[in-house]
């Protein structure tokens, strides 16, 4: 179905970036996950070496949740149109656990609720993704992706530094409540249930998704929104799978096994190596978190100022060039991580993984958008959304198995071996053809 067919409106700048905004809500929680359910899960009594299957909620529900979603997106009608609806539930379900989580009285009630608030974040990531492809001429979905990277970036940012920012408005640091978890997790996390729903409600009411053509609307109908024609359409897409999104596997495999263990250990690798402790009831531990917010939050703003800067530097290079680029720098980046003492020297580094989050976040999407048929964009983003979780759901089973035996138990080994992965990945990356 072509472009001219759907006609499809160049989008100014302001209206690119008010159609993301719920990228910033949606990334924001995401944010939250990232830099305070590791510290969360060792307030409530967690052991370290079994952090990763407390992880397992996310790769779980986006390998069942996501595929499913968008398959489903496809194919709905509503007077809201094809992605809307799922935009809506999956905001609201996402701000609902964001202010129970921190009432978490035991390890099990946080575990069950982050697998609510994942499969919530996924029922809004895909179709959202879906969303930007229908809506974007060719021409504009490189802008498109890569603002989302910036708004990734900038949600990112402000949720790592949130606790940094409650402390400096006056909140006491160390204030706890009965579970051990700081009221400024509290705070950070109340936030972020107020910008999941609002920002998710300004993009979709301000820039609403495009009227579907006759053609469009008869081939829906001709392809009911049923379980098994649901279970089918995957299946079918799974085995027409284009070749471009198949040579991405490997390097989605090194890429996010990575990513997982520097967010799942950089807080416990921080407290080891600059604050010299192992107590998560500790204020060096305390300590540790809030220096992750704050160079988290550094790269993450690095992320969002690359997000923009890299939309000329792909549109001459190529995404693919810019991605082996990006993560390269990264994964050299993190290698240097557990040799730093100071503080203040810990910034450097962040530089080179905020360029490779925001390419992460943006240029293969660009490159899966290009290779991709527009009809099938949901189900498709579904399904690469698997090659994330796939690998994540590897690393949660595997990790603990040679977390002792291979890593010393120590975590700042963690944060080397997800650097070399990235390098990996920036090599396989170099393999993947690209489509016009």
């Amino acid at each position: 179905m072509s472009e001219q067919a759907i006609q499809k409106p160049i989008l100014s700048i302001t209206n690119l970036a008010q159609m993301n905004l719920g990228f910033f809500g949606l990334q924001f929680s995401f944010g939250l996950q990232q830099s305070n359910m590791g510290p969360i899960y060792n307030y409530l009594g967690a052991e370290e070496s079994t952090l990763p299957l407390l992880f397992l909620a996310g790769p779980v529900t986006g390998l069942i949740v996501q595929p499913i979603v968008g398959a489903m997106s496809d194919r709905t009608l509503s007077k809201y149109g094809r992605r809307t609806p799922y935009f809506l539930i999956g905001a609201l379900l996402c701000s609902i656990c964001l202010l129970l989580m921190p009432l978490s009285a035991a390890l099990w009630m946080a575990v069950s609720l982050l697998w609510i608030l994942d499969a919530a974040n996924n029922i809004t990531m895909e179709p959202y993704r879906a969303y930007v492809s229908d809506r974007l001429v060719t021409q504009q979905q490189p802008a498109g992706f890569l603002m989302q990277a910036s708004f990734t970036g900038l949600a990112q940012t402000l949720a790592y530094l949130a606790p940094v920012i409650f402390v400096a408005l006056g909140m006491n640091k160390d204030a706890v409540d009965a579970n051990g978890i700081p009221h400024i997790a509290h705070a950070a996390f109340y936030t972020g249930a107020f910008l999941s729903i609002t920002t998710i409600a300004w993009s979709v009411f301000r820039i609403r998704e495009l009227p579907l053509s006759e053609a469009q609307i008869k081939h829906i109908r001709a392809n009911p929104l049923t379980p098994k024609a649901t279970i089918l359409e995957i299946w079918n897409a799974i085995r027409d799978m284009p070749l471009t999104m198949r040579q991405l596997g490997l390097m989605m495999l090194f890429q996010w096994y990575g990513m997982f263990c520097y967010w799942q250990y950089i807080v416990n690798a921080l407290a080891r190596g600059v604050f010299d402790t192992t107590d998560a009831a500790s204020q060096g531990y305390r300590d540790a978190a809030l220096l992750n917010g704050q160079i988290g939050g550094f790269y993450n703003f690095v992320a969002f100022l690359a997000g923009f800067a890299l939309i000329p530097f792909s549109r001459r290079f190529g995404p693919k060039i810019m991605h082996v680029v990006s993560i390269g720098l990264a994964g050299i980046a993190m290698l240097t991580l557990p040799y730093i003492e100071n503080p203040a020297l810990l910034f450097i580094p962040m530089v080179g993984i905020g360029l490779g989050w925001a390419s992460i976040m943006g240029n293969p999407y660009v490159i899966v958008a290009r290779s991709i048929p527009p009809e099938r964009t949901g189900v498709y983003m579904g399904i690469f959304n698997m090659m994330i979780v796939i690998p994540m759901l590897i690393q949660t089973v595997t990790l603990p198995l040679f977390y002792d035996s291979l890593l010393g138990g120590n975590p700042q080994n963690v944060i080397m071996l997800a650097g070399s992965f990235l390098l990996i990945a920036a090599i396989f990356m170099t393999r993947v053809r690209e489509q016009a």
